[in-house]
């Protein structure tokens, strides 16, 4: 279950994800806790051009920013 959210608008606006049929979009502590959970970042820890290969390891961030 998605938990409710205050800024859930504003979150839909500023996310970068890719993923259309995300339940958890606009809502930042459920997408971070997905993620963290599967061993990976949400897509605003990266740039656009890398969250679209849907690579969202932590390798992956440490190769974009490292």
């Amino acid at each position: 279950m998605t938990p409710r959210c205050e800024k859930l608008e504003s979150n839909r606006s500023a996310c970068n994800c890719s993923y259309g049929g995300c339940p958890r979009h606009g809502t930042c502590c459920a997408c971070i806790r997905y993620h963290l959970e599967n061993r990976e970042l949400p897509a605003c820890a990266f740039p656009d051009d890398v969250e679209k290969t849907w690579d969202r390891s932590f390798k992956r961030f440490i190769e974009t920013y490292g």
